[in-house]
């Protein structure tokens, strides 16, 4: 989302303008501060030249935004009083929305630091976050349909980051068939069956997390992205459901790969669990997307669940420098932890010394999850 600052500043009683956060497909979206209490808001103005199906697409997201209450999905405020006669330039409705002063995911992916995809702890935030806002709106039943890292955007809670989706200019209520036809959305995050303009479901949104998911991690988006559309979809159509991503070796070949690359900043049992669950979200059957037969832990919303629930314990081995990951349950103590690393590392439990990022020693008798907050 491009930032510019407005050359000639309003203000609409004690509301004043204090710059322009970006321009979509549907208008412009700008900043308001109320001089008074300090509040601040984000104000989306439709442009005149609209055609009137777009015009109904607007009005649909104004009154979809009014009735959704959710922390991971921008809430929508009332117009401040007089600024919908001031500042509209046409009878369509203002739409008024809490503003995110973290800006959107696009501006943080592109930072250097994420260059190889965002760190570990990052991702897990993101997947709760943006899994539990499409799990609302599809029990809602709404498919968003055009989700990207530039609808994502982020605001400071009390603790950490909080997700947000916005622009539901694309979304779409379903129907009592559901299932839709139209052709929306951004072409690198959309599904297959999007591209082929046949009927589409929620499952629609599972290809585009998962696409985005994988850009979190990586670093780049994981279908030959550079490609035109024509060229990109009789290729990756090739995929088999196991491939997350399809790239170009340095010869020009296209390979596929059920992995996901190196480098970045996964531990390997996160990874391992997060390249079965992108074989999920990616596959390009629809009837099959998000679903695995071989499992009977639900769909892939329950099984990213029982991923972010996994209590992850990151052990630094001084001899060899290599860090080791394991899931530890409850009941489970530090001497049932020893016995793991002797399989992994062939140290046996009497010669290991376990130690905190404090320095504190732990004792082998003791319950391993009390010990999980740090790193050791």
């Amino acid at each position: 989302m491009n930032r510019a600052p407005l050359q000639q500043p309003q203000s609409c009683g004690s509301w004043e303008l204090k710059e322009r956060l970006g321009t979509g497909g549907f208008g412009n979206v700008t900043r308001w501060q109320n001089k008074d209490t300090e509040e601040q808001v984000a104000i989306k103005q439709c442009r005149q030249e609209l055609s009137e199906r777009n015009k109904e697409r607007w009005c649909l997201e104004i009154q979809i935004m009014k009735r959704l209450d959710h922390v991971n999905v921008v809430a929508a405020r009332d117009v401040p009083e007089g600024m919908q006669r001031l500042v509209a330039t046409n009878d369509l409705p203002l739409l008024a929305m809490e503003y995110c002063q973290g800006g959107d995911l696009r501006k943080y992916l592109n930072l250097l630091d994420n260059c190889c995809g965002m760190r570990e702890g990052s991702v897990l935030i993101l997947l709760r976050d943006i899994s539990s806002a499409l799990t609302y709106l599809h029990k809602k039943r709404i498919i968003h349909r055009d989700l990207k890292p530039e609808n994502i955007v982020l605001q400071q809670g009390e603790k950490r980051l909080i997700h947000k989706i916005i622009d539901l200019g694309y979304a779409k209520e379903l129907d009592q068939s559901s299932l839709c036809t139209s052709f929306v959305g951004t072409l690198q995050y959309l599904a297959p069956e999007l591209i082929e303009r046949q009927k589409y479901t929620v499952t629609v949104d599972y290809w585009s997390f998962g696409t985005l998911v994988f850009e979190c991690i990586t670093g780049f988006r994981p279908f030959l992205p550079t490609w035109q559309p024509v060229l990109w979809h009789n290729k990756l159509r090739l995929k088999q459901d196991h491939d997350i991503v399809v790239y170009e070796d340095l010869s020009g070949e296209v390979r596929f790969s059920k992995h996901l690359p190196p480098p970045n900043n996964l531990n390997s049992l996160l990874l391992e669990r997060m390249e079965k669950w992108l074989q999920l979200m990616l596959k390009w059957s629809p009837q099959e997307r998000g679903k695995d037969p071989n499992s009977t832990s639900g769909n892939c919303f329950s099984q990213l669940e029982t991923i972010l629930e996994l209590k992850l314990v990151h052990v630094l081995n001084m001899v060899s420098g290599k860090i080791f990951s394991y899931s530890v349950t409850a009941g489970e103590t530090v001497t049932d932890l020893q016995l793991r690393i002797e399989q992994d590392t062939g140290i046996p439990p009497a010669n290991q010394e376990l130690l905190l990022e404090t320095g504190v020693a732990l004792e082998s008798g003791k319950e391993a999850l009390q010990f999980i907050w740090g790193k050791w």
